[in-house]
């Protein structure tokens, strides 16, 4: 570990110690001066026209003693309801805010507080302001922590402003973010969804400014597809159902070419509700990249290889979303959301190579300049309907979803070896290579949900995924006449991956224990073709009748109540990981001659019995989770590398490929444990700062064999993040009032894998936040995303054949000024018909 890892590394150490620490203390002042058991407030929120609960409404809670005054906040679930754990004897005032409704206030006596006090049905009535009406009063919380899972408000990710969603998930405890912008849970790689549904985009593509928040599921129920062995990560889109017309516009500028544009519109009126946004984000930078590698013959070291790679990336993104949603009457609901995305690539590296002898005396040099341009256009179109019942949180729900879209590219490699002299050593290499594609997800989805007594419930539902792909890559060799060669690199393939599925799952209680019990049956089949050669790849579960037990996937869930605010929880889910399109198709990567890629046909899925027991403690100004988990996973799908066999390096042809390349391909291990315990904690202090510590230890256990070879390994490793959120209050200087300051850092220990281990990761984000203008609607944010300029992802990779070090970026240290501004009028009618001699005006029902 370098000086300056070992400084980040025992800062975020300490930081954390520091927390827990005061965390004992808060709790210990609490038990000393709170003598009498605390009580539960408790009620429902729903909109009083309609009936219907209002989901993320947010209670405001300020207790009050002499003259010191606390204030905690909860956010209604799904059905509308809430609990909050308070102490006895006190004055408690609550407000209510909902998006579209009047804020409601009210109290609470100390008589009441002396048991559990149930607020009943708190009714919303439809907010008839104006601009007043779209800056929600209270601030919704950072994020809702619960035993299955954790919700994270995007808009509290400060640093992420003007990003895009990998910006938002370096903020959120449990997830960490790797060098290419992949997010893992736990070590694990979870599924993406956004709204609840499957997604062509990736995180890269759906701008940070649209996301309204994230859930992190992580051992999902049988309502979720068997697929999220790795958890689930569900993206909740923004989407307004105001009254009237309002919206947002925010533009921001910085460096490296750093460029963002967001407006977005909702106008509701009646029975319609649309609703539209548009983003533009561009991003670059200098991406530095080396490779340090010792080339052994049986163990022994025969000579060495380094290698520096500098790429120039420039990055664009255009999108836009759309849509409407009719409320038939107060009982159903049709809503149709269409968004297009568009996105350029222009990647230019630069690659100097090192040869040396045994001895480290240099013998020749190479040098190697690539580009790559490429593009993509994506589709996603949602129909969704919903029916709710007299009976409040029974619904039934059918979504239809499309995503399809087209890519392409073209790019050049060019590379020449170099005497000691200067004089070139042998001929120039020259590749060349276009690419098409297209590709198209459908799905559709029923869910069914009926509270069949107070404390029973039932869930049924069914789905059916068909994801189609076909593309083709040419690559040719040019010569120095300019004369073109195919080489066997060209890949012409095409595939078709299905998934159907049926769900059911039951919950009730017994006293204080409840529990749910839950049965998914999957058919899931993948078949790929590479068209030239009419090869054909793939699995099929359950195939002819038989592997039954592959298809089926139970989960069971119980909760003890321990007391108000105190819960414990025991859970287990079966799932299953298949291998990825990438994973699975034989083409060869060649993009660095020393370090090449190839999927593997034979790649089947692995399956994943997963074990949790987490213990969540919520008081007046926080929360505390605690969960220990177990995760055996079987025929564990993980890489494996080798140097370059003669037989491959003469199916590459010329394509300037060095003899003592690494191959990396993947393989299914026999199995992979992972066990470790993970604690979260957010803690308010006052009206002023709240911090957000997260720690995550894992004990990490591979075992497999690849031709004879043993790649057992184990080892520990261990996570720590934190976020801390600090606001200044000096209402005498306007200037400085409210102005908000934001920390969140990283720190990702070495961990183990088959023959080797990735190296240490940290990083820290800052920003400031400013908001003015009257009723907040202005918006100043200016960020710095990884202040230290520290992001890089490493490995050690050791064999009998090599030694290499090596390590990689995808971003560099971006400086960032983005400003928002808020607008809206209840009161505009779009529909409404002017008086004139003709006739009368009119207008649309309003209706909430």
């Amino acid at each position: 570990m370098n000086c300056k890892a070992h400084l980040i590394s025992k800062i975020v150490s300490i930081a954390l110690v520091s927390v827990l620490l005061l965390f004992a203390q808060i709790i210990q002042a609490q038990d000393s001066t709170v003598t009498k058991a605390p009580v539960k407030v408790y009620g429902k929120v729903a909109d009083q026209q309609t009936g219907k609960p209002i989901e993320s409404a947010t209670i405001e809670i300020t207790t009050i003693n002499g003259n010191d005054s606390t204030t905690a906040f909860v956010v209604t679930d799904k059905e509308g309801n809430f609990s909050i754990q308070l102490p006895q004897h006190q004055r408690v005032r609550f407000a209510i805010t909902a998006v579209g409704f009047e804020r409601q206030e009210g109290r609470v006596s100390p008589e009441q507080m002396g048991q559990d006090f149930n607020a009943g049905k708190i009714l919303m009535i439809t907010d008839p302001a104006n601009l007043a009406s779209v800056v929600v009063t209270a601030k919704k919380p950072m994020m809702t922590l619960a035993v299955d899972r954790r919700i994270f408000n995007a808009d509290a990710a400060v640093t992420a402003k003007g990003g895009n969603a990998v910006d938002i998930m370096k903020n959120i405890p449990s997830l960490s973010v790797d060098v290419n912008g992949s997010v893992q849970l736990r070590n694990s790689s979870p599924q993406i969804l956004v709204d609840g549904r499957p997604t062509i985009l990736t995180l890269e593509q759906i701008p940070a400014d649209d996301v309204d928040r994230v859930e992190v599921i992580t051992n999902p129920s049988s309502k979720y597809d068997a697929g999220s062995t790795g958890g689930i990560i569900n993206i909740i889109m923004k989407k307004n159902r105001k009254a009237g017309l309002n919206g947002m516009v925010s533009a921001g500028i910085g460096t490296p070419k750093l460029l963002n544009g967001n407006l977005s519109l909702n106008y509701r009126q009646g029975k319609v509700n649309f609703f539209v946004s548009g983003n533009f984000n561009k991003r670059g930078g200098l991406a530095k990249e080396e490779a340090y590698r010792q080339n052994k013959t049986n163990g022994t070291i025969t000579d060495y290889f380094n290698q520096v790679s500098e790429t120039e990336r420039d990055r664009r993104f255009m999108s836009i979303r759309f849509g409407a949603d009719y409320f038939i009457n107060d009982k159903n609901t049709l809503s149709l959301t269409q968004g297009f995305v568009d996105g350029r690539f222009g990647d230019v590296q630069t690659q100097n190579q090192q040869y040396l002898d045994v001895n480290g005396n240099l013998t020749h040099t190479g040098y190697r300049r690539s580009t790559d341009n490429d593009f993509f256009n994506r589709a996603n179109t949602q129909l969704n309907y919903r029916k709710t019942y007299e009976k409040s949180g029974k619904e039934w729900t059918a979504d239809l979803t499309y995503n399809g879209g087209n890519n392409g590219g073209d790019g050049h490699i060019g590379s020449q070896l170099y005497k000691l002299s200067g004089d070139p050593d042998g001929a120039a290499s020259s590749v060349v290579s276009n690419s098409t594609g297209n590709g198209r997800q459908i799905t559709f989805q029923t869910d069914y949900s009926n509270p069949l007594t107070e404390k029973s419930k039932l869930e049924l539902g069914a789905r059916s995924y068909h994801n189609f792909s076909k593309d083709k890559l040419d690559v040719f060799a040019i010569d120095e006449n300019g004369t073109a060669s195919k080489l066997s690199l060209s890949n012409n393939y095409k595939y078709r991956e299905m998934v159907n599925a049926v769900y059911g799952n039951y919950a009730n209680s017994i006293g204080k224990l409840k529990y749910q019990g839950g049965l998914r049956i999957e058919q899931s089949s993948f078949k790929g073709e590479l068209i030239d050669s009419a090869r054909k790849f793939g699995y099929d579960y359950p195939s002819g009748g038989k592997n039954t037990w592959n298809a089926v996937f139970p989960t069971l869930f119980l909760t003890y109540e321990l007391g108000d605010g105190n819960d414990i929880q025991v859970n287990f889910a079966r799932r299953i990981n298949r291998p990825n399109f990438w994973a699975i198709n034989p083409y060869v990567d060649i993009s660095d001659p020393m370090n090449i890629r190839r999927g593997n046909p034979a790649l089947q899925p692995e399956f994943t019995n997963s074990f949790e027991l987490n213990y969540n403690k919520q008081y007046e100004s926080g929360n505390f989770l605690l969960s220990t988990y177990y995760r055996n996973n079987t025929a564990d799908i993980t890489s494996y590398s080798d140097t370059i066999s003669q037989q491959e390096l003469q199916n590459l042809g010329n394509a300037s490929i060095s003899p003592n390349a690494i191959l990396t391909t993947f393989i299914n291990a026999d199995r992979t444990n992972r066990m470790g315990a993970e604690i979260t904690w957010l803690q308010r202090i006052g009206k002023s700062f709240d911090f957000t510590p997260n720690f995550n230890a894992q004990y990490r256990d591979v075992k497999a064999v690849v031709n004879d070879i043993n790649l057992n390994n184990y080892g520990f490793n261990w996570s720590s993040k934190i976020m801390m959120n600090y606001k200044l209050l000096t209402p005498s200087s306007p200037i400085t009032n409210n102005l908000s300051f934001q920390l969140s850092g990283q720190y990702e220990s070495p961990r183990v894998m088959p023959q080797g281990k990735q190296k240490e990761q940290y990083g820290f984000d800052f920003a400031i936040r400013k908001d003015f203008l009257k009723n907040k609607a202005g918006t100043i944010v200016f960020n710095i995303n990884d202040v230290l300029n520290s992001r890089k992802f490493g490995s050690i990779t050791d064999t009998e054949n090599f030694y290499q070090d090596s390590y990689r970026r995808w971003n560099v240290r971006s400086f960032r000024l983005t400003f928002s501004y808020r607008f809206g009028r209840s009161d505009l009618d779009l529909f409404k018909k002017r008086d004139n001699n003709s006739g009368g005006g009119g207008g649309m029902e309003e209706r909430s």
